[in-house]
């Protein structure tokens, strides 16, 4: 979540990766992507385009 806090414009699952020194494999970036979907779920991040994340309360 400290990604998303300090991030000024919604973050793709690839840019998390890169911020958490994940290994850039698309194995890696799908898992990411789920679990930013289930975070969207459970009402912890918005998805404001296809693939894009950001806090709820973030501006952009």
């Amino acid at each position: 979540m400290a990604v998303f806090a300090t991030a000024d414009a919604p973050l793709r699952a690839r840019q998390v990766c890169e911020a958490m020194d994940l290994e850039i494999a698309p194995n890696n970036i799908n898992n990411t992507r789920l679990k930013l979907k289930r975070l969207v779920e459970r009402g912890i991040l918005t998805e404001t385009a296809p693939g894009l994340f950001r806090l709820p309360f973030a501006r952009t």
